[in-house]
């Protein structure tokens, strides 16, 4: 993945089903409450990659985890 690639958002991503464009990539640390409870321990944890996605208009950061390639970019 890279920027400038046409991506769908799926799983529970706040984008889910929408396609936007990969305007940025980097990493994050992201706390799963669903695998990892609630008790957030940020030592716990490392950084994982993820994408700055413009959907509609707004930036929104999700995982790599949750996009799919539909389109590449130039």
């Amino acid at each position: 993945m890279k920027v400038g690639d046409l991506v769908r958002a799926f799983k529970s991503s706040r984008g889910a089903g929408k396609v936007g464009v990969v305007v940025k990539l980097f990493e994050k640390k992201i706390w799963r409450t669903e695998v990892l409870g609630k008790g957030v321990n940020w030592n716990k944890i490392d950084p994982e990659p993820v994408a700055d996605v413009m959907i509609a208009g707004r930036v929104v950061p999700i995982p790599l985890t949750d996009l799919e390639i539909v389109g590449e970019g130039g």
